[in-house]
């Protein structure tokens, strides 16, 4: 159940809608009457194939990082250590999940996520590649979610992310069973 009011380090936001919900937490859309905001509710229901150790901080981390490397992402706000929660930058755009399905991809979607691999893999980094975590404002690519890895190969977009870039068996059945959730 989506709750109706949300706080950040005692600034209270009005839940708009569930954004999504990943391995790490929930994303919300709020507003504090002024603006739109995501607010992600950290979580800590198990993942089979996932071991976290402070979600909170990690995040913190990897937004950190990925700064550094110069990933387009959404600004971080806040950090509220109490509820675990982080309120950042909304970008309003489509998902590229949602462009693939549409058959809307564009070839320069695709010149942008190897512009972004081109800093993260000199880097030594992996980010979580699946299509729910990009989103295109105004023709440019943003990274939506914070999470960053060590590089494994097997992780990396073209052995692993790609594979739910395109209309491929994997992203249409994600698609089908995220319908029927």
């Amino acid at each position: 159940m989506t709750p109706e009011t949300l706080s950040v380090n005692g600034k209270a936001y009005r839940v708009l809608c569930l954004l999504g919900h990943g391995k790490g937490g929930y994303s919300y859309l709020v507003t504090d009457g002024e603006g739109q905001y995501t607010l992600k509710q950290i979580h800590h229901e198990p993942c089979s194939y996932y071991q976290f150790g402070d979600k909170l901080q990690s995040e913190l981390n990897d937004y950190e990082t990925l700064r550094r490397v110069g990933i387009p992402m959404p600004e971080l706000l806040a950090a509220d250590r109490e509820n675990e929660r982080i309120l950042k930058e909304y970008i309003e755009g489509e998902r590229i999940d949602e462009l693939v399905l549409q058959d809307a991809m564009r070839p320069e979607y695709f010149e942008q996520i190897y512009a972004m691999c081109g800093l993260l893999y000199p880097a030594g980094l992996n980010i979580d590649y699946f299509p729910t975590n990009f989103i295109v404002r105004d023709g440019l690519l943003y990274y939506i979610d914070y999470e960053c890895n060590g590089y494994m190969s097997q992780w990396d977009f073209e052995n692993w992310g790609s594979k739910y870039w395109s209309k491929t068996e994997e992203l249409i059945k994600y698609a089908e069973e995220r319908e029927h959730a």
